[in-house]
C-alpha cells in the first residue's frame, strides 16, 4: 500500500450533498478509506462530471438505512470508523440514531462530521441543504450587485465550497485531538456558515466607525476589467502603464488626449489612467495585451470561459489538472489535489461503480487506546504555535482559522502595518485571534528575532512570493535550519513548480482564469468580479487542510515538512462541475441566464410583488404541479404570476407543488447582526477593540463538540503585543529598549480621546 497522511483512518459518508462529497473526497485523496453509503437506486447526481470528481477515491456500499437489519450493518461499519461525515437533517439523524448524543453513547472513539444548510440549533437546522436556498435565505445574493436592480444568483456556490473545506479541516483537527487526547467528538458546520466566511470581509459594525471602515470593499467597487480588440475581457490588478505597448500607446495620445479620455473615469491606485486605458486596449487582441504585461511582471489574466483552465500549463506542471480514467465519462481531465503534502494527496481512483464494495470491507473494531472521559473543555489545536508573515488575505485568513481552532497565533507585520489595513473594514475580516509583533523584516538584528520565532513555532504560515522570503529568510531551508520539525505553509499564487511559480497573483485574476467571472456575469454580459474574494478564500482554507495534515502527519511520525497551498490549484478545484471528456470537450453544466435570475426555471430567483423569493423545484413532475396550481402553461407566464404574488403566497404554493423556496433577503446585514438567534447561535462575535470600541464581526464558521469555534482576541492593532511577544521569545528588557530605539520593533497602542470618538476616527 502506498504511504498516506491518512493511512487506516476509516471514514463513512452518509449523504449527497457537494460539501459532504468534496470534504469526504479530500479526506480519501489524504489517504482515508472512504465508504460512500448509498441505496439501490443510487443518487441522482450519479451521471454528472461533479460526481466523477466529488466521489473519486472513494468506495461505494449499498445499504438502506431505513430498513432495520440494514442500519445494524451500518453500526457494524461505525463500530469500525474513526468518522462519520453526513449532511442529513438533524431530526433524521435523531430517527436513526445517528445523532451525536446516540453514537457518543455507541460509539465513544467515533468522530460526528455534520454538513447543514444552517448551523444545530438554528430556527433553520431543518432546512435542505442548498445554495441557492441558503445564500437567498442569508441575503447573500444582495451582496453582489449586478446587471439590474435587486438580488442577483449567485452562480457560484459559495457555501457548499466554504463548508466543504470547513468539514474537513474540523475533520483533521478532531483527529489530531483524539490522537493527543483520545475520545471522539463532534464537528459542525453549514453551507451558511462557510459562505459566511468570505462575507466576513463585507459585514461589520463598529461603535467607533469611519467613512473608509464603511466604505471597505463596498458594493460600488470598481473592478479593473478591459476589452481588447478581439472581445476578450482582461482583468488587471496593477497599474499597466509600464507595459512597453502600453507605455508607448500613452506616449503617442499625449498628456491632453490622455487627460481627455481619463474625464469620466476616475482614477485609483490601480489605474491612474482608467479611459485612456480602456481606450488602448481596445486596439490589440488580448493574447497581445497578456504577453505585454506579463513581461512587465504586471499581474493580469483573460475573463474566459469555465474549463479552460483544464489546459493550462501551469496547472498541468503542479498537478492540478490529472488524467483519470471514469467508468462513465471516459478518460478525462479532472482537478488534482489542491494541496502539496508529504507524502502527498492523490487521485486513487475514479469514482465508483454503484455497490462496488460490501459492508463486510472492514473486518476490525477501533483500539480502546482512544478512549477518553472528556476533551470537550479544549479546542482542538491548544498549545498549538503560529507564526504568521502573511499579508493581504490568503495567508492571514488561514492563521485567523487557526486561532479559532485554539492556535497561539503571532502576527508578524512591518511597523507601518499588513497592507491589507488599508481596507480596514475587509482587514478584521481576517484578523482575529492574533497577537501582533511589529517587526522591521528588513532591519539589522530582524534574523535573529525571525530566527526565535521559527524555534518558538509549530507552524510558520505566509504567502510572500518566494524570491522575496528567501531574501527575509523565510524560505523553508532557513526556518528549519533553526527548528527542524517545523511545519512550513506557503501560499503561493500559480503554485510551486513551473514558469509561473514565482508570479504575482491575486483573487480577482484566478476568477477571471477559472471562469467564475465569466459564468457569474450571466449569457452575454461583462464578465463580473465577486466582491466575496472567494478564491483568496479557497486557497487559505486548502493551506488550512494542507498544514493540519502535516500536523497531524507529525504527531504520527515527529517529522515536520513544507506544505504547499497556491490560488491556483484551490480554484481550479471549484471548476469541477465540467471536466474535459474522451471526446477533449467539456461536459454540460449550468449557464446563468442574461438577467442573472438562475440557471433553470426550477432553480432561481423570481420577482414577488412585495420582494424576491428563491425556488428549487427539481423533482419529476413538480413543475407541472406548479404550473397546474397557479394556472399557466409557459415560464413566462409564471414569472407574470408570480409578481402579482406576495413572497409568502409564492413560497406556499411551491412547497406544496413539492419543491422549496425562501426569501431572497436584501439589505440584509444589520438584521444579521441584530438577529438573537444568530447570536445564540454563535455566528456573531462581539469584541472590546482598542480604537474601534464595540466591534461585531461574522462569528464561528464550525463548532467542535457543540461549542463554536473561535477566539477570544479581537484583531490587533499594530505592534499591540510586540513587547510581551520579545518577552516570550528570550529577549531581555535592555535588548527589547534598543531594538524599540533602532526601529526595528514597534508598538502602537492608540488612546481613544473624546476628539477621536466624535468623529469616528480609527
Amino acid at each position: 500500500m502506498v504511504n498516506t497522511i491518512l493511512n487506516g483512518i476509516r471514514i463513512v459518508e452518509l449523504g449527497d450533498g457537494h460539501a459532504t462529497s468534496v470534504s469526504a473526497m479530500l479526506l480519501a485523496e489524504a489517504g482515508a478509506d472512504v465508504l460512500k453509503i448509498e441505496s439501490k437506486r443510487g443518487i441522482e447526481s450519479r451521471r454528472s462530471a461533479s460526481f466523477s470528481v466529488w466521489n473519486r477515491s472513494k468506495r461505494s456500499v449499498l445499504l438502506d438505512c431505513d430498513v432495520p437489519s440494514q442500519r445494524a450493518e451500518l453500526d457494524d461499519l461505525l463500530a469500525r470508523a474513526d468518522v462519520l461525515i453526513t449532511d442529513w437533517t438533524p431530526s433524521r439523524q435523531v430517527t436513526l440514531g445517528l445523532d451525536v448524543a446516540s453514537l457518543a453513547a455507541r460509539f465513544p472513539t467515533l468522530i460526528h462530521t455534520s454538513v447543514g444548510g444552517w448551523p444545530a440549533g438554528h430556527r433553520l437546522e431543518e432546512a435542505l441543504v442548498d445554495d441557492t436556498l441558503v445564500l437567498a435565505e442569508s441575503g447573500l445574493m444582495d451582496e453582489q450587485r449586478g446587471y439590474r436592480e435587486g438580488p442577483i444568483y449567485l452562480r457560484f456556490p459559495l457555501g457548499s465550497w466554504g463548508a466543504a473545506y470547513l468539514a474537513a479541516i474540523g475533520t483533521i483537527a478532531k483527529l489530531i485531538q483524539r490522537g493527543r487526547c483520545g475520545g471522539g467528538g463532534s464537528v459542525g458546520t453549514s453551507l451558511l456558515q462557510g459562505a459566511l466566511l468570505p462575507t466576513a470581509m463585507l459585514w461589520r459594525r463598529a461603535e467607533h466607525s469611519s467613512s473608509a471602515f464603511e466604505k471597505s470593499m463596498g458594493k460600488d467597487m470598481r473592478s479593473p476589467q478591459f476589452k481588447c480588440a478581439d472581445g476578450v475581457w482582461i482583468h488587471v490588478k496593477a497599474p499597466p502603464d509600464a507595459a512597453p505597448k502600453m507605455c508607448a500607446a500613452l506616449d503617442a495620445l499625449g498628456p491632453e488626449r490622455v487627460a481627455e479620455l481619463n474625464q469620466g473615469h476616475p482614477s485609483d491606485h490601480t489605474c491612474v489612467n482608467w479611459g485612456a486605458n480602456a481606450h488602448i486596449f481596445l486596439t490589440r487582441p488580448s493574447a497581445e495585451w497578456l504577453e505585454d504585461l506579463w513581461g512587465a511582471d504586471i499581474p493580469v489574466q483573460a475573463d474566459v470561459p469555465m474549463g479552460q483552465i483544464y489546459f493550462d500549463e501551469q496547472a498541468a506542471a503542479n498537478g492540478y489538472v490529472v488524467t483519470v480514467e471514469d467508468p462513465v465519462f471516459g478518460r478525462t481531465r479532472q482537478p488534482g489535489p489542491p494541496v502539496a503534502v508529504d507524502p502527498p494527496m492523490r487521485v486513487r481512483g475514479p469514482a465508483p461503480l454503484l455497490g462496488s464494495s460490501t459492508a463486510s470491507v472492514w473486518d476490525s473494531e477501533m483500539p480502546t487506546s482512544l478512549m477518553a472521559d472528556s476533551v470537550a473543555s479544549m479546542r482542538p489545536l491548544e498549545g498549538v504555535r503560529v507564526a504568521d508573515f502573511g499579508a493581504y488575505l490568503a495567508g492571514p485568513l488561514a492563521a485567523m482559522l487557526l486561532a479559532d481552532l485554539g492556535a497561539d497565533v503571532v502576527k508578524i507585520e512591518g511597523p507601518a502595518g499588513d497592507i491589507m489595513r488599508r481596507v480596514p473594514g475587509a482587514f478584521v475580516g481576517c484578523q482575529r485571534g492574533k497577537r501582533s509583533l511589529a517587526l522591521d523584516l528588513k532591519g539589522n538584528g530582524a534574523n535573529e528575532v525571525t530566527r526565535r520565532l521559527a524555534q518558538w513555532a509549530d507552524i510558520v504560515h505566509h504567502n510572500i512570493r518566494l524570491p522575496a522570503a528567501q531574501r527575509l529568510g523565510l524560505d523553508y531551508k532557513a526556518l528549519t535550519a533553526a527548528n527542524p520539525d517545523l511545519i512550513f505553509c506557503h501560499v503561493s499564487s500559480y503554485g510551486p513548480r513551473g514558469p509561473r511559480k514565482d508570479w504575482p497573483g491575486y483573487d480577482q485574476l484566478f476568477q477571471a482564469q477559472t471562469g467564475w467571472e465569466y459564468e457569474g456575469a450571466g449569457e452575454g454580459n461583462q464578465p463580473m468580479w465577486h466582491r466575496f474574494g472567494m478564491m483568496d478564500h479557497q486557497a487559505a482554507m486548502a493551506s488550512v487542510l494542507g498544514t493540519l495534515l502535516a500536523l497531524y502527519h507529525r504527531d504520527q511520525t515527529g517529522r515536520g515538512q513544507a506544505v504547499a497551498a497556491s490560488l491556483l490549484g484551490a480554484s481550479l478545484m471549484t471548476v469541477s462541475e465540467t471536466v474535459v471528456g474522451r471526446d477533449g470537450k467539456l461536459t454540460p453544466f449550468q449557464r446563468l441566464d442574461a438577467r442573472q435570475t438562475g440557471v433553470a426555471p426550477g432553480r432561481r430567483i423570481y420577482q414577488a410583488n412585495d420582494g424576491w423569493v428563491a425556488i428549487v423545484v427539481e423533482k419529476p413532475g413538480a413543475f407541472d404541479v406548479l404550473f397546474q396550481s397557479i394556472g399557466v402553461s409557459t415560464q413566462v407566464a409564471v414569472e407574470k404570476s408570480f409578481r402579482t404574488m406576495s413572497v409568502d403566497q409564492i413560497i406556499e404554493v411551491v412547497r406544496a407543488a413539492g419543491g422549496e423556496a425562501a426569501t431572497a433577503r436584501c439589505n440584509w446585514r444589520d438584521s444579521f447582526f441584530d438577529s438573537p438567534e444568530n447570536r445564540a447561535a454563535g455566528l456573531i462575535k462581539t469584541y472590546d477593540h482598542a480604537t474601534l470600541g464595540k466591534l461585531e464581526l461574522v462569528g464561528s464558521f464550525m463548532s467542535i463538540d457543540h461549542i463554536p469555534t473561535i477566539s477570544d482576541l479581537p484583531p490587533p492593532e499594530i505592534g499591540q503585543h510586540s513587547d510581551k511577544v520579545m518577552r516570550e521569545l528570550g529577549f531581555d528588557e535592555d535588548e527589547i529598549s534598543d531594538m524599540f530605539d533602532k526601529g526595528l520593533i514597534a508598538a502602537v497602542r492608540p488612546i481613544l480621546d473624546s476628539k477621536s470618538q466624535s468623529t469616528g476616527s480609527s
